[in-house]
């Protein structure tokens, strides 16, 4: 690892920085590889945001967090500045359009946002290996600072295998309410047979190709056999309603939260139906639940 450096290589600073980092929409698959038994999953990335400014105040010599509840954020800043040798003081601000405990990678993105914020106040550039090494005595992390999809070893917090670029996709959810730990639920034993471990490596191997093919229907079937294989981990009371709404909707697919509280449909915004599938699918969804959600990638 690189040794501390000192803050004369940066001769040139801004007062303020900005960070910006999208979250996700739970994941196209997640579960445990057979060939090396890492958890694993396949980021899902929407256009909603966690966004940090950073205030350089050297007199401070100290990092103030607002919101205080930020605290995750507040170490990793803590650790930036100390490993590049930075001048300790300053507040960091941060806002977010992420719900948080319902498996949007609400913590993830404003891990990352505040990052990149301090980058950006002090003209560095952190490499992402660098910043998942910070990220590793924090917490699990969901890839977030990625752009793309990608296959991420979420507890090892490192990047398995750049993907790439999602088709322009839709999707409409709920929320079965309540909140999930992600640190806690991270912690349990998944109970996964060997050849549910054998059918991952198998379902990561398919959701490749379709999404660099840009092939929605195998995305869509992927993700929503992804989405059953959980419910033995975190069940969704009301995955078999979704999936039924998908179907008469003619939807890609069902896709969940697999540490988290939302699930919903996924769609093609590209399809001459699209306004028609989603009118259909808000309407059929706000019957389960009264507050419909829709985000985009």
């Amino acid at each position: 690892m690189m040794k501390t450096s000192s803050i004369s290589r940066f001769p040139n600073t801004n007062d303020v920085g900005i960070g910006v980092s999208v979250g996700t929409f739970g994941e196209l698959l997640q579960g445990i590889l057979e060939e090396n038994n890492l958890d694993f999953l396949v980021t899902l990335p929407i256009k909603n945001t966690s966004y940090a400014t950073f205030y350089s105040i050297p007199t401070l010599q100290e990092i103030v967090v607002v919101p205080s509840s930020k605290q995750k954020s507040k170490r990793l800043v803590e650790k930036i500045i100390q490993h590049y040798g930075l001048p300790a003081g300053g507040i960091l601000e941060i806002n977010s359009e992420l719900q948080v405990g319902k498996g949007l990678a609400s913590s993830s993105a404003d891990l990352v946002a505040a990052s990149r914020a301090v980058g950006d106040c002090f003209l560095i550039n952190i490499e992402p290996s660098l910043l998942e090494w910070f990220l590793s005595s924090i917490e699990p992390t969901d890839g977030v600072m990625y752009e793309g999809s990608v296959s991420y070893y979420h507890k090892e917090v490192r990047l398995r295998e750049y993907i790439g670029e999602l088709p322009a996709l839709c999707i409409v959810s709920i929320d079965e309410g309540g909140t999930i730990d992600t640190v806690e639920f991270n912690k349990r034993t998944k109970p996964y047979t060997h050849e549910e471990k054998m059918e991952y490596s198998v379902l990561l191997q398919k959701i490749t190709k379709a999404i660099r093919e840009r092939d929605v229907h195998t995305i869509g079937a992927v993700s929503s056999r992804s989405a059953i294989l959980n419910q033995k981990i975190l069940p969704k009371k009301l995955l078999p309603e979704v999936m039924e709404i998908n179907e008469k909707i003619g939807g890609l697919g069902t896709v969940v939260a697999h540490s988290g509280t939302s699930l919903g449909i996924l769609l093609l915004k590209e399809e001459p139906d699209f306004y028609q599938k989603l009118e259909l699918g808000y309407r059929w969804l706000s019957e389960l639940n009264k507050e419909v959600h829709v985000y985009h990638t």
